[in-house]
Parts: structure tokens; sequence; C-alpha cells
């Protein structure tokens, strides 16, 4: 019997093909849960119910996941990843962050670069950032393209550049549903954190030496780029959100809630799966009570 979840992702998901202003979507925690320690019950329940579906994923091998974490810097994607996956087997999963491509990889079409990390049947992998920088710190910064070499490509005219970043959403489009045909489930989050909620967080960063480790100044000066980064977020993901590959904006203020919210997104869309554990047949079935005999019996 499929367990029963606190959060509607209906609230969460960007609906494909409709404009998208995240100054109207919250990045406040819900009212799905009373505080933080229930917040971590929650978690702790579909964590449990993850480790079971992810144990039937590997053992059918019919399907794989693609999960993909994306937010403004400090949102809390490395905690998110550790507190929503750190306890799925390590055999079954995978996590791949995305920095700037090497001089190898600027040499190839963007979607060569995350293909190797791809999950094959009955396996996991997430990417912190991924493929989609190619439309995000990349269209904040197109100074970024030029080692790409890219033919026709004038990044000092806007209209080339719109044209290239149409073109590069399609092309994810077109990915994903590659990928979910070949029964890769794939889902997309954003971590959505206010403006004042980062600036705590980098302060924080900065003030507790535990921490000193995860600042980098160059935080400062993308925080700068707010507005532009908003705008490459919100044409990005109602661009390429779509039923095969939808993107969710989890409110990300209060770390609690954004990890619950996506642990039980996770385990609602696995379970939905309806996977089973490989069934066997009666000949096998016989020829265990054979095995059982030979080991009870067995001589040390």
């Amino acid at each position: 019997m499929a367990k029963k979840h606190r959060f509607d992702e209906a609230k969460f998901i960007v609906e494909p093909e409709k404009s998208l202003d995240l100054a109207k979507r919250t990045s406040k925690a819900g009212k799905e849960l009373v505080d933080k320690q229930i917040a971590m019950e929650a978690l702790a329940a579909d964590v449990t119910s993850l480790q079971e579906q992810q144990a039937v994923l590997f053992a059918t091998k019919q399907y794989s996941l693609l999960i993909i974490i994306q937010g403004m810097d400090a949102a809390g994607k490395d905690g998110t990843i550790r507190h929503v996956m750190g306890a799925i087997n390590p055999q079954g999963c995978r996590v791949y962050s995305f920095g700037p491509p090497n001089s190898t990889e600027v040499k190839h079409h963007f979607l060569w670069r995350p293909s190797p990390y791809l999950p094959e049947k009955g396996m996991i992998s997430l990417f912190n950032r991924s493929y989609y920088e190619e439309v995000l710190a990349v269209r904040v910064h197109p100074k970024f393209l030029e080692p790409q070499q890219i033919p026709g490509l004038k990044i000092d005219k806007p209209k080339s550049l719109e044209k290239l970043w149409e073109q590069r959403y399609k092309e994810m489009r077109t990915f994903e549903r590659a990928l979910f045909n070949n029964g890769t489930l794939v889902l997309k989050f954003y971590l959505h954190v206010s403006r004042e909620e980062q600036r705590s967080r980098l302060l924080e960063r900065l003030k507790d030496p535990e921490k000193f480790w995860k600042f980098n100044p160059r935080d400062l000066e993308e925080r700068k780029l707010w507005k532009e980064y908003t705008t490459a977020f919100e044409e990005c993901m109602e661009s390429t959100s779509t039923e095969e590959a939808p993107w969710f904006i989890i409110p990300a203020d209060d770390k609690w809630y954004a990890r619950a919210a996506i642990a039980d997104i996770i385990a609602a869309r696995l379970e939905k799966l309806g996977l089973e554990y490989p069934d066997v047949t009666d000949e096998q079935k016989a020829e265990f009570a054979t095995y059982i005999q030979q080991l009870e019996h067995e001589v040390e």
C-alpha cells in the first residue's frame, strides 16, 4: 500500500509553457508541517520510503532516476542532497557536481558533458547543478561562451544570444524526452531562496569558523547580479518544464521544509511507477527447496 504523502506537488510544479514570475512564488515554509521537529519526522519517513523504492528500482532494472538540483548560491543544495539522499544505498546512487567545464568539455556540444553520468537502469544519478548552467550562469556571463566557438554566434549581439538560448531550451527538452522514453524518470528542483535569506547565510559563513571553507568571495559578485539570475531561472524553467521532466520550485528559506518537500515528491514519484521485486517461476521456487536442503545440511 502506498504511503500517504504530506505535500501536493501541484503547488510546486512549473506548468509547461506558462509565464513564470518567481516574485509570486513564496520562499517561505508552507503549512503542511507545523515545525522543524515535525519536518524531521516527515523527512525520516520519506527517506525510509526512498530506501525501499531504491532497492526495488535496483532489483528490477526497468527504470532509472535523474534528479537535478539548482538554485542561487547558498540556496542549500549540498545540505539537501546530504539529508535527502544520504541514507540511500551508495551502490545504487551517484552524485555529481557540475563546476565550470574543462578544456575538453568546451570543445563538445554542451549535452555531451552529462552523458557519462546519466543513470543506467536501476540506478539514481543526482546532479548538483547541471547542464542547465549553460542557460543560467552562461547566460548571465556570455563571455563564458567564447571557448565554445559556436559557429555564427555573436556574443555582443542580444538577438544572437536569444536565438542560442531558445535553441538550447529546445535541445534540453528533446534530450530529456529521449531519457524519459528510455525509462529515466527526470525530476528537477529549484531551491527558491530569498535575497534576504541568502545574505544571512553568507554572513553565517563569514562568522562561523566551521563554515569559513564554504565562503567564496565570488559569491558576493554574483549576488550583485540577482536580477539577471532571476530572469535566467524564470525563462529557463518556463521553457523546459515538461510533463516528462517537470521543474519544481521548492521554498528554501527554511531548510527543513525544503528537504522534507523534495524527499516527499521523489518518494511519491517513485511509488507511482508501481515497481515490485522480480518474481521467479514455479520451477525456480522448486529448485530453492533443494538449495535450502543443501545449505541446511552443509558439513563444515
